[in-house]
């Protein structure tokens, strides 16, 4: 079966809604895209929505500007808006050339990206065959093996691969035909990326023993797909009965009562549902040992990428990694205007009302801003003793990583407040006196408490 136009109308009435925003190709001017967007280009009679393309400069190759041009030229041809967008990548030693760009130039995207938009890339059967054995390489499971799905959710609009059931070869003589262009990539060449030296070494010797390895291959991954599918409907039942979605945290208890498999699940949905990457197994299984079996006692964490997980009175919760401001910074403060918190903590101000900083004090006194040290105590107004602050931290029920960034509010050197949680003696105005609250914002994050 060759590749042609009609083939792609079919897989984008099969793959895609009623409505569609826009069709935007992911162009990179390599063969395979070049074949996606001149098919759609032919197909636009029969589309109720515009085509876009868009190039992504990764500013990783020599060439990367001729490229540019190329599809610059391309798109002029077939009269479809381009648009271009420049990267700067910051790679640290270690890390995946491939995988940065990669998750830099779907980010890039998807800020370009309506409602109702569809995101169309150009990967084929080869490649589909490829990231199985990639993926089992690694010892992946069930949803590595399920490879790339046809359609998934992305951004504000959809993901979608209409030409994973083609091969290679099938674009290349649908682009021999029509007479295009394309710019090869000499990247793909090089042995030391694990993709090129399958696709160069590995396949061609499959092939020889196996004709129809990458179609078998294909299905199998198309079999992992169903399979995980299951699983996750069940993790996501499970999800809802231990999740409590006013601060996303779940429920230790409830997960702990689920057989290890189903902790498994549920964590990783919870992760990827809350915009994290999923750990590697090692991670998960440290979750489960560490954290779900720590004692009440503990307040154990477990990092990975950008994200941090912990446990608190009963809840596991997930954050970004959190920095922590050094215990010797003081901040000068007016007491008037914004005051910038460090590491990202947050924005302190104030406001007038009944009860609170006795305002005398407040407008004479000298303010100071500073953070955790050991040994402090304070006299909670109408308590008369003085009481440490992580007892009063856990009156409050802040949880630990949140002390450490909790500002305390110094006038004339003494502790006046412990951040919009607690005024001290002798510095609260009487209960029918007008007086100054602190009031502190905090940074967005993924969870709160």
């Amino acid at each position: 079966m060759e590749f042609n136009r009609d083939h792609l109308h079919d897989r984008l009435i099969s793959l895609t809604p009623d409505s569609v925003g826009r069709y935007i190709v992911a162009y990179s001017g390599g063969c395979d895209s070049q074949v996606l967007l001149h098919a759609l280009a032919s197909l636009r009679e029969h589309l109720s929505s515009p085509v876009l393309a868009v190039h992504v400069n990764h500013g990783l190759q020599e060439g990367a500007e001729q490229w540019a041009a190329h599809c610059v030229e391309t798109c002029r041809s077939l009269n479809i808006p381009l648009e271009t967008i420049t990267l700067t990548l910051k790679l640290q030693r270690g890390e995946s050339v491939e995988e940065i760009a990669r998750n830099a130039r779907y980010g890039a995207i998807r800020e370009l990206m309506h409602n109702g938009d569809l995101l169309l890339t150009a990967h084929h059967l080869d490649d589909q065959a490829e990231t199985l054995l990639l993926q089992l390489f690694r010892g992946a499971g069930l949803k590595g093996m399920a490879a790339m799905p046809e359609a998934i959710p992305f951004g504000p609009g959809r993901l979608v691969r209409p030409l994973l059931s083609f091969s290679r070869s099938q674009l290349e003589d649908y682009g021999e035909k029509h007479g295009l262009s394309w710019v090869e990539d000499e990247s793909n060449l090089d042995p030391r990326y694990d993709r090129n030296f399958l696709r160069n070494s590995v396949m061609p010797k499959l092939l020889e023993r196996w004709p129809s390895v990458k179609q078998t291959l294909a299905r199998s991954a198309s079999y992992c797909a169903e399979a995980q599918g299951e699983i996750d409907r069940i993790a996501a039942d499970d999800l809802a009965t231990v999740l409590n979605p006013e601060d996303n945290a779940l429920s230790i208890e409830g997960v702990s009562a689920l057989e290890p498999a189903r902790q498994r699940s549920v964590l990783c949905m919870w992760i990827r549902e809350s915009g994290f990457r999923a750990p590697n197994s090692r991670r998960i299984n440290q979750i489960q040992s560490e954290v779900l079996g720590a004692g009440d006692d503990r307040n154990p964490v477990v990092s990975w990428d950008a994200a941090e997980l912990r446990r608190y009175r009963g809840s596991l919760y997930l954050m970004p990694r959190l920095p922590y401001p050094d215990s010797s910074v003081e901040l000068a403060w007016d007491g008037e205007s914004e005051l910038e918190l460090p590491s990202g903590i947050g924005v302190l101000t104030k406001r007038t009302g009944h009860g609170g900083i006795d305002g005398e004090r407040w407008r004479q006194g000298v303010l100071r801003v500073r953070f955790r040290q050991e040994g402090l105590k304070c006299r909670p107004a109408g308590r008369g003793i003085s009481i440490s602050l992580k007892k009063l931290f856990q009156e409050h029920g802040v949880p630990p990583w949140e002390r450490w960034r909790t500002p305390l509010l110094f006038i004339d050197g003494e502790l006046a407040a412990i951040g919009d949680l607690v005024v001290c003696e002798p510095f609260q105005a009487k209960s029918e006196e007008q007086g100054e609250w602190l009031v502190m914002t905090r940074q967005s994050r993924e969870t709160a408490f």
